[in-house]
């Protein structure tokens, strides 16, 4: 996984991910292997969401009111 991989492509590979393991027919040491690369694109999608999400937080601030059904 490269600094320089997009949110888009490292989700995309972890999908992939999740899809080769859930298929199955890899022995344990590909299984643990793919679940650690894994693990990191998670974490590091998570990192980026969450570095979004600040971003997002900071540039909108407070004018963002609560909303309310009528």
């Amino acid at each position: 996984m490269s600094e320089e991989q997009s949110f888009e492509q490292a989700f995309a590979q972890l999908e992939e991910i999740v899809q080769r393991l859930e298929a199955g027919g890899l022995d344990l040491e590909a299984s643990l292997a793919l679940f650690e690369e894994g693990v990191k694109l998670a974490r590091w999608c998570e990192t980026k969401l969450d570095e979004a999400q600040l971003r997002v937080d900071q540039l909108v601030g407070d004018e963002l009111a609560p909303f309310e059904e009528s």
